[in-house]
């Protein structure tokens, strides 16, 4: 895990932007079609007209891999998908990128932690996002930078990642943390696959976040503190989204974590698989 802080303040982001910083802003929006409400709130306040001025526009379909029947719903992009993406934004090695959303916190923290992933040295999720921005005093636009010129190196495998075997047994010998609701953790005998994975804690992506802004440290520290015993942590959610949270979260206390990016979705695609039901672990 880089020593750089992976959050950023609008304050700071303003900052950095009116010094003429390498800074490349990134304004990540998904199809709201395709966002589980109880694991993707809203942000503090509806997204207003424009967006951060020098904000790229980003399809949250551009930072996910191509699907198979086994991969599920959010697999990793592959590395000449990235580089394209890098190109275009016009990030390089230097760069100090900052990526927001205007719809979800999860859909940030998750291009947060694909570009971290993909190598990139220097990439922070804006705390707050575009709400933060105007409450900072800041204006909105709706002009677009250029596009191109991009170089910076992309090296894939710069986080770690679990797979379902790693993912059964860190529930077993470490913590593995499921970050959905807690209804489906608890799963419904209406719905024969849902559930969790055997041995896996109950820890909602959301708890990490106070009215669309990141918790404070002590909160966050608080709330991770049974996690905290040194064993290897880790965490997954529906799709390898809202589980990027608690990774976030944990980066910005300095504790590495791991993400499932295959998730329940990959995981219950699989009838040979475990899966546990109710309350308690499993």
């Amino acid at each position: 895990m880089s020593s750089v802080t992976p959050v950023i303040t609008a304050a700071d982001l303003g900052a950095a932007l009116d010094a003429g910083s390498d800074v490349v802003v990134l304004e990540v929006r998904r199809d709201p079609a395709t966002i589980p409400g109880a694991a993707n709130p809203p942000l503090a306040d509806a997204p207003a007209p424009g967006h951060i001025p020098g904000a790229h526009a980003v399809d949250f379909a551009e930072l996910v891999g191509p699907r198979t029947e086994t991969s599920g719903n959010g697999p990793l992009p592959e590395e000449e998908q990235v580089r394209e993406l890098v190109q275009r934004w016009g990030i390089s090695d230097s760069s100090l990128v900052v990526v927001y959303s205007a719809d979800t916190p999860s859909s940030a923290s998750r291009a947060w932690w694909v570009l971290r992933w993909a190598g990139l040295a220097d990439v922070r999720y804006l705390d707050g996002g575009v709400h933060a921005w105007r409450a900072s005093g800041r204006e909105l636009t709706d002009i677009r930078p250029a596009t191109g010129g991009g170089t910076a190196t992309v090296r894939l495998g710069a986080l770690p990642t679990l797979d379902a075997d790693s993912a059964a047994a860190l529930a077993r010998d470490g913590h593995l943390l499921d970050a959905r609701g807690a209804a489906a953790y608890a799963g419904s005998a209406d719905q024969p696959t849902s559930g969790h994975i055997p041995g896996a804690y109950s820890l909602p992506g959301t708890d990490n976040l106070r009215d669309g802004y990141l918790a404070d440290d002590d909160t966050l520290k608080t709330l991770y503190a049974p996690y905290l015993t040194g064993a290897p942590i880790g965490s997954y959610c529906g799709g390898g989204v809202a589980a990027t949270l608690d990774v976030l979260a944990l980066s910005k206390l300095g504790i590495p974590a791991a993400l499932y990016p295959g998730s329940w979705s990959q995981w219950s695609s699989d009838p040979s698989r475990p899966i546990a039901t109710g309350s308690e672990r499993g």
